[in-house]
């Protein structure tokens, strides 16, 4: 976090709107690209927090992830609309959230803004909440049983 820290202040020093998302990102669809895409157009810089191996395992069950992190890392990573990448092995981000100070904080349709994790923190420093939808038919949770039902 010390170097992301650096570039952090860079970027608020020249009038960036940071946004963070967060997100297991398992065999990485065209759901996890839109929604990336979309969260970065509601700022200057997008970071992304990604579960470590041992914290998808303890969110999505012990068949869980199917991508090492580092893979996972660097898949996020090159992806032109992401800005910085960090991996976090907490159940939740709320200490990166803490840390980072977004001026926006993002999360799939699936949530509301009273149950994002760090909500109450991105804005009680002015910043805002997004909820983006979800795309239609994409989730890791089915590619996975695809596969699953075609072994």
């Amino acid at each position: 976090m010390p170097a992301l820290a650096g570039q952090l202040q860079q970027w608020r020093d020249e009038g960036g709107r940071i946004v963070f998302t967060n997100g297991c990102f398992d065999i990485v669809h065209r759901g996890h690209v839109e929604y990336l895409s979309a969260a970065a157009d509601l700022g200057d810089r997008l970071i992304v927090g990604i579960n470590s191996d041992r914290s998808v395992s303890q969110l999505k069950g012990p068949h869980r992830p199917i991508i090492d992190e580092t893979s996972r890392q660097l898949l996020i990573a090159a992806l032109e609309c992401v800005d910085a990448v960090i991996l976090f092995d907490e159940e939740t981000p709320l200490r990166l959230i803490s840390e980072i100070r977004p001026d926006v904080l993002v999360k799939g349709g699936d949530y509301t803004e009273e149950t994002i994790v760090g909500a109450g923190i991105v804005k009680s420093d002015g910043g805002e909440i997004h909820c983006i939808p979800l795309t239609p038919g994409c989730s890791t949770s089915r590619i996975e049983q695809k596969i699953r039902n075609q072994l």
